[in-house]
């Protein structure tokens, strides 16, 4: 019982259980640790996506108020697989026994990256598609494209407009 404690407590005190804020639809904070969530990729928070009924919204923001909904205030518990290029943690990490990266990515919020998943949320990610959920209703611009986008000089409109967006 005393190795428990004691691995628990070391658990919280490397920051990696506890109670996550939801930073973006990708990062989550515990602890004062800045955790992103290996192997997926979600939209910025200033990124827009189409609706099934062609309007714009926000899905970078849907993104992490629908993750804030998911967690509801459990403890989250983050496996560490690396650090990013900005010091963040890369972790995968879930909440009540399911892996958040394949939630997020299950329901359309989030893409596997493959570059880093070598395709561990593929199969979420067809399903997402089969059943239009999420960005998958409409159109998007894959985040990481997004990015260099805004890089580039673009803004939030221009990089998610329909030229460049995934159908």
């Amino acid at each position: 019982m005393l190795v428990i404690l004691l691995l628990s407590s070391a658990a919280f005190a490397n920051g990696l259980v506890g109670q996550a804020s939801v930073v973006d639809g990708d990062t989550l904070e515990i602890h004062g640790t800045r955790i992103r969530l290996w192997g997926l990729d979600a939209p910025e928070s200033s990124q827009l996506c189409r609706g099934a009924d062609s309007n714009l919204y926000r899905c970078g923001a849907k993104a992490a108020n629908d993750l804030d909904s998911f967690i509801a205030r459990r403890p989250v518990n983050c496996t560490p697989t690396a650090e990013d290029q900005y010091g963040r943690t890369v972790a995968t990490c879930s909440v009540g026994g399911a892996d958040i990266g394949e939630w997020l990515v299950r329901n359309g919020l989030a893409l596997d990256w493959p570059q880093y998943s070598k395709g561990k949320y593929a199969y979420a990610q067809r399903e997402a598609d089969r059943s239009g959920r999420g960005m998958w209703a409409g159109s998007y611009v894959e985040p990481w494209l997004f990015r260099g986008c805004i890089r580039a000089g673009g803004t939030p409109t221009s990089c998610s407009d329909d030229a460049n967006a995934h159908p």
